[in-house]
């Protein structure tokens, strides 16, 4: 059964995009293959860019699923419900969920990390997605990162 890591993060914490970079550099450092679930393309793209920046002498094999030389990157990035029909999704281990809803695929990781920040938006919707998971059995972890 999947099981689900919430990343609760303090105010100085705040930014979701900078700690799920964290989070995919550590899985990949482990060997696991990632998938980002993203609510656009712009947080997408955004989050393609931050992959390449947010640490000094950090490098982390990634692309954008769909538009990527290299489609079997360590870390992908998608949105939309790509991981639902993208092959290159399949078989990864963990997903970072930074859309607002619980992806309709998420079963079919080993791992998921739902990343909450203190916004208004995002807290309450990361609520109802820790409600929908303990609902449904699944085993939840809760970090708080501060």
């Amino acid at each position: 059964m999947t099981r689900i890591d919430f990343y609760i993060l303090e105010a100085e914490h705040g930014n979701r995009e900078q700690f799920a970079c964290r989070i995919a550099e550590k899985a990949y450092r482990l060997g696991h293959g990632v998938y980002v679930h993203t609510s656009d393309a712009r947080q997408a793209a955004r989050l393609d860019e931050l992959l390449w920046t947010f640490k000094q002498n950090s490098f982390i094999p990634h692309g954008i699923d769909g538009a990527s030389p290299d489609p079997d990157a360590a870390v992908l990035i998608g949105h939309n419900g790509d991981a639902e029909t993208s092959a290159h999704a399949q078989g990864r281990e963990v997903l970072i969920n930074l859309d607002q809803q619980v992806p309709l695929f998420f079963s079919s990781f080993k791992r998921v990390a739902e990343v909450i920040d203190q916004h208004g938006d995002n807290k309450s919707s990361g609520r109802a997605r820790y409600k929908f998971y303990r609902d449904r059995g699944y085993s939840l972890e809760t970090h708080n990162i501060s």
